[in-house]
């Protein structure tokens, strides 16, 4: 991939990140946690939810390398103890986010329908967006501490000194397995495939 793509990328990616984590915070709020409001993470500002490192600097030397695509925007703190269902609530919380990010991708799906024609650079930035936004979903949804995914080993009763050991390793083991196997791609195709399906709803 070029210095171009990967730079379309990283911005697609941190303009996804915000309402991905502005669904946690909201989700968590609703069920009684005020910790990401007083955070300051109850916005859609992307600036509220950058992590430098894993927003922009890893998805380019990712997007750069070929090896897939991997990145993060600064999770939103939450205390379980607040939330209504405790562990089970977390994982709604969790839920949050990749639900969010397939809603979005439905409706850049949406415009890009709608721009083919009037405006072709725009639909295609719209699909690269769709994509993105599904293989964030995706990525997400991984069973890896610290993922959106893995709150649900807690929410089946994972004692939580074993899942504060695994997440200790967690990133390096994302990192490994984009590198040394073929996580990446196969996340890459199924957000295609999920693009395509989308596209065909407008068609």
């Amino acid at each position: 991939m070029n210095l171009e793509s990967a730079l379309w990328n990283v911005a697609l990616f941190w303009g996804l990140t915000a309402p991905h984590e502005y669904a946690h915070a909201w989700v968590a709020t609703r069920l009684g946690d005020d910790t990401p409001r007083r955070d300051g993470r109850l916005s859609l500002n992307p600036l509220a939810h950058v992590d430098w490192v894993g927003t922009v600097l890893l998805p380019a030397l990712t997007s750069l390398s070929g090896a897939g695509f991997l990145g993060w925007g600064r999770a939103v703190s939450t205390n379980p103890r607040a939330l209504r269902g405790g562990w089970s609530g977390l994982a709604l919380v969790a839920l949050a986010g990749p639900a969010m990010n397939l809603l979005v991708a439905v409706a850049l799906g949406a415009v890009a329908a709608a721009m083919r024609d009037a405006v072709p650079a725009v639909s295609v930035l719209a699909v690269r967006g769709m994509w993105l936004s599904l293989y964030l979903a995706l990525f997400n949804l991984l069973p890896v501490p610290p993922l959106d995914g893995s709150k649900f080993l807690l929410a089946a009763r994972v004692p939580p000194r074993i899942y504060e050991q695994t997440a200790r390793y967690g990133f390096l083991l994302l990192i490994v397995a984009m590198s040394a196997w073929d996580l990446g791609y196969w996340l890459s195709e199924g957000s295609w495939r999920g693009a395509r399906l989308i596209l065909s709803w407008f068609a």
